[in-house]
């Protein structure tokens, strides 16, 4: 994965309006656009106040959002899931999942995280949170599946792994 850095006061207020509410717990910025814009960012696998957070990688720039809401309003996940399989998308799951747990102190016997992308275990839920980690550099088929469905309409994002 590429190198996460800290958000500034600057990122923490735009994040805050862009998300429409103040970040219930830690994060990182993964993905951010040429003109320093957040893209992506990497949440904390636990709120402050001990929630479970199972998303990871949270899609947060307002084209890419709405680029994927548009997408994913087609009714296109049961395409993705035929096309790639459930047990390659089991296996996506399984690779987040590992990646969100390990950051989880191993003393911590609270509620935790369950599932893998956008907290589920089995098949495509939110293709937002798939592009998110396909675009923070991780393995995600469904992630890169999405990235090609938005070319193929001519919509162009930020370059994968760009980050702060």
């Amino acid at each position: 994965m590429p190198a996460r850095h800290n958000p500034s006061l600057a990122d923490h207020q735009l994040i805050a309006t862009l998300l429409g509410r103040v970040p219930q717990g830690d994060f990182t910025i993964a993905v951010r656009h040429n003109d320093g814009t957040p893209v992506v960012l990497r949440n904390a696998p636990l709120l402050h106040d001990k929630t479970p957070m199972p998303t990871l990688y949270w899609l947060l720039g307002p084209q890419e959002v709405t680029a994927v809401s548009r997408l994913e309003s087609t009714g296109i996940i049961d395409a993705v899931e035929k096309e790639l399989g459930l047990d390659a998308i089991a296996l996506i799951h399984a690779r987040y999942e590992h990646e969100r747990d390990a950051e989880i102190p191993l003393d911590y016997d609270g509620p935790r995280p369950r599932g893998g992308v956008g907290g589920t275990r089995t098949g495509v839920k939110c293709l937002h949170a798939h592009f998110a980690y396909w675009l923070a550099g991780g393995d995600d088929a469904v992630g890169a599946w999405t990235a090609q469905q938005l070319t193929d309409q001519g919509i162009v994002f930020t370059d994968r792994n760009k980050t702060a």
